[in-house]
């Protein structure tokens, strides 16, 4: 008789703080290619010479660096801040993002930008998961034993 035996892969369950951290870290592989791959769009090189782009000044710069430290902060922050902490920032931050971006594709559009536009509705559904992972937080479930 020939058995057919079922496997089952083992399985466990992933930590919310763990997949806040690596959400966080795949919101920011988007945004470094994005910003990389723009390199290649036609005049972009030659306006980045010429002062003539987005970041034309040095307060300017400096704010885009603001911003971009916190995504990159958050995959730190999600794993060791306290949970009540973690939840609101994760809640804060992914919201602010998602705002960003819908902005950022808005104003994307065209054909040499259709990576910067598909790589932006990547970071919005990232930033949507973040966002209702951690509004549905696992709560601890104490039991009372007599």
């Amino acid at each position: 008789m020939n058995s057919m035996k079922s496997e089952y892969l083992k399985d466990f369950e992933v930590n919310i703080k763990l997949k806040l951290a690596f959400l966080w870290v795949a919101v920011m592989f988007c945004y470094v290619y994005g910003d990389y791959f723009e390199l290649y769009v036609p005049e972009k090189v030659s306006g980045l010479l010429s002062g003539n782009n987005l970041l034309n000044s040095p307060m300017k710069l400096f704010l885009a660096s603001i911003l971009m430290t916190i995504p990159a902060l958050m995959t730190y922050l999600s794993l060791t801040l306290k949970p009540k902490v973690s939840k609101l920032l994760n809640i804060i931050f992914g919201t602010f993002f998602t705002v960003v971006m819908v902005f950022i594709a808005g104003i994307s559009i065209s054909l040499w930008r259709t990576f910067y536009i598909y790589l932006s509705v990547v970071e919005i559904i990232l930033t949507i998961i973040i966002v209702w992972s951690a509004l549905r937080w696992p709560k601890l479930s104490i039991k009372n034993e007599i």
